[in-house]
């Protein structure tokens, strides 16, 4: 084996202090009021109006710019194919939704439209999507459910649902709670709240997803064996939901079951069919289009509803619906709901964006992409649509079918326009029990994030726990309270994290000036008479004390008991002292009294204890800012032990800790700059002078 070159490098310089830093890099001091920054920003010219309007409107940026040679064919394609994707999957999540189908298809309209103007990621596709459907449904189940519209009919001597009302008025709750997330996305982009999606990792939404897909597979249950359990809200609902389907699956109905099993089987043998002839395939087969209009012919050719009693979708009106502003009265008792849509749908879409965004090399606008699914929601909540996201699926499809831009968005909504006008009323004998076969298949990937668990266990176990927490409170909890319960708990693993760091001494790796831990290396050396500490974590109020005590038995200098032993023979002395004047003046009232020659005195050694440290190097590299509890904390440790003749510096301060140190008072005129050190190895030659020059350090040296 060839033994691996290493370069080098060698560097002659003075050791420096943050003082010296900062002298030799000339720091600015001049810092932008508020009032300034506020004045450049309302400034407005010409570039700046342009750059604002075409950053607002993404469209007018790369459509004037649009290649129609290298980038048509693949859009149209790739649009033709997600259309026929939007068909059934929008008549089949808007029975997740609790609203008539044709309104899945207005929902993979308008939405798709708005997105292609002020969108910024050129892959994803935007419309329905079976997490946030189901949180529609939650919603409109509960606000209208169907206790609210029986009805006595005086054919049957019984009560029946009045469908019809209870239909037109969940897709008004449908349409105010997607209106009102709409404009929760909005006011969050405006205000350049885009930063929001960091609280959602990676493991709190395939875990969130995940718990949100058994909710759709539960709610489609009703379907697939045709029996009619009670809606069920709250906490536990799922699970009581589950025991009323094990109840009445003795009156499931045999046709609807059979169509259901018949149509998974046929979904799943054609899905692993496009899956195994990915590569000789142009486009994938359109099995979910295949599927329903297979259904739809034998439907209505064998008559499944009258003779079979199978639920099918029923009228499908043709053409669009008009604009209809929301019903405010809503607004009050949706706001939670919306928010927590807002959330989902933005974080959903942002994650799958930027996937893309980095492997094709383009940026996706944060803040930008909120605004965009914000008006999408907005105004489609003015069309009675209900609210959307990306979907997985059908944006790997308009990747893999050749689509570059937004245009391929466009014209697969083209394709769901021209159905919803002229071919949608064709499918009104499909079975319901076919769009529940179809929502099960497409769920498999979320099925497959399973594995997620057993490959955090081997990577990152806080991150297994944040998964299987999102997934058990979403499961137990609904879509919308476990959401927020999972970011609670997410938090507090972070909080966990800070409050319970890694602490470490470090040495020297021999001959060079690389510090790592000791306990971890077996070459690493500390420094004979210097204590290098280092936390891997943050200081502020939650672990400050937490610091101390680790320093203090990492040090092995129990900081408490050697002040107090000192502050006791200070006060022995003072006692003895005060004792001692009192008889030297009675002596003096009395001059016949023989002079004492007993007299003991006390004495105080001010030099510091060998046995400990001569200096001690807070490293505090790791730390990103500090509050005035931990200013306190750190001024606390560099009196108190400076008080025991142990010298105290400080490493690897970034320019904001230092500002955090300067505003929170831990400079005065006796400590300055000069107890800050750029490198830890700055820090300890600095401490090896004083000790070569001294000896010892003696008393404290002030930093000046």
């Amino acid at each position: 084996m060839m033994e691996r070159k290493r370069a080098g490098y060698s560097v002659q310089r003075d050791v420096l202090d943050e003082e010296g830093v900062e002298e030799m890099a000339e720091k600015s001091d001049s810092k932008t009021s508020l009032c300034e920054r506020v004045r450049q920003s309302a400034r407005i010219s010409g570039p700046r109006a342009r750059s604002c309007l075409l950053g607002c409107v993404p469209v007018l940026s790369w459509l004037p710019r649009y290649s129609i040679r290298e980038n048509a064919l693949g859009d149209l394609i790739s649009g033709i194919s997600v259309g026929i994707m939007q068909l059934p999957q929008g008549m089949a999540y808007a029975l997740l939704a609790a609203v008539p189908p044709v309104f899945g298809l207005y929902s993979s309209f308008y939405p798709v439209l708005i997105y292609f103007i002020f969108g910024t990621s050129k892959h994803i596709s935007l419309g329905t999507y079976a997490v946030m459907s189901v949180m529609i449904g939650g919603v409109t189940e509960r606000v209208a459910p169907d206790s609210d519209f029986m009805m006595w009919d005086n054919v049957t001597n019984s009560s029946i649902i009045d469908i019809t009302a209870r239909d037109a008025e969940r897709v008004r709750v449908a349409a105010a709670v997607t209106f009102l997330s709409g404009l929760f996305q909005i006011l969050l982009g405006l205000v350049q709240f885009g930063f929001v999606v960091t609280y959602l990792s990676e493991p709190l939404v395939r875990g969130y997803t995940t718990g949100a897909a058994i909710h759709v597979i539960v709610s489609q249950l009703k379907y697939t064996f045709g029996i009619s359990p009670n809606r069920y809200s709250g906490p536990f609902s799922l699970i009581y939901t589950v025991l009323e389907v094990f109840y009445l699956v003795q009156e499931t109905n045999i046709g609807t079951l059979v169509v259901s099993i018949v149509s998974i089987v046929g979904l799943i043998i054609v899905k692993e069919l496009n899956a195994y002839l990915s590569k000789k395939l142009p486009v994938p087969i359109p099995v979910e289009l295949l599927a329903i209009i297979i259904a739809t012919v034998i439907s209505w050719q064998v008559n499944l509803e009258e003779k079979y009693g199978v639920d099918v979708v029923g009228e499908i009106p043709s053409g669009l619906q008009p604009p209809v502003l929301p019903t405010a009265s809503l607004f009050g008792q949706l706001i939670g709901d919306a928010f927590a849509l807002s959330v989902v749908g933005y974080g959903i879409a942002i994650s799958l964006g930027r996937i893309f965004a980095l492997k094709y090399g383009y940026k996706v606008d944060s803040n930008q992409e909120l605004i965009a699914l914000g008006l999408s929601n907005s105004v489609g909540g003015v069309f009675q649509c209900f609210a959307i996201s990306c979907s997985m699926s059908r944006s790997m499809v308009q990747e893999s079918t050749g689509g570059k831009t937004q245009v391929a968005g466009a014209l697969s909504a083209v394709v769901i326009l021209i159905i919803t006008l002229w071919i949608g009323t064709l499918f009104e004998d499909l079975p319901k029990a076919v769009l529940a076969a179809i929502i099960y298949v497409n769920l498999h990937g979320m099925m497959k994030q399973f594995m997620d668990v057993p490959a955090l266990w081997r990577t990152n176990r806080v991150d297994m726990m944040v998964w299987l927490a999102t997934f058990i409170l979403t499961v137990l909890f609904n879509p919308d309270l476990g959401l927020a319960a999972s970011i609670g708990f997410s938090i507090l693993t972070v909080i966990f994290r800070t409050q319970l760091p890694t602490y470490s001494l470090l040495g020297q790796v021999p001959g060079t000036d690389i510090y790592r831990p000791v306990e971890e290396y077996k070459q690493v050396r500390q420094v004979p008479g210097v204590v290098i500490f280092r936390s891997s974590a943050t200081l502020y109020f939650a672990n400050a004390e937490m610091y101390q005590d680790a320093l203090a038995q990492k040090s092995g200098i129990d900081i408490t008991k050697i002040l107090s032993a000192k502050k006791k023979l200070e006060a022995k002395r003072k006692r003895h002292e005060k004792k001692e004047a009192k008889k030297a003046k009675k002596d003096k009232e009395e001059p016949e009294s023989p002079e004492r020659t007993d007299i003991v005195t006390i004495e105080v050694d001010d030099r510091p204890d060998p046995s400990l440290p001569r200096a001690i190097v807070l490293d505090l590299s790791p730390v990103n800012f500090l509050d005035t509890v931990g200013v306190k904390t750190l001024r606390g440790i560099h009196k108190d032990y400076g008080d025991i003749g142990i010298e105290v510096v400080l490493s690897g301060c970034q320019t904001g800790v230092v500002e955090n140190l300067q505003s929170g008072g831990f400079f005065n005129d006796k400590v300055t700059k000069s107890c800050l050190f750029s490198t830890i190895h700055d820090a300890v030659l600095h401490c090896q002078s004083l000790q070569n020059k001294q000896g010892y350090f003696g008393r404290p040296r002030l930093c000046k």
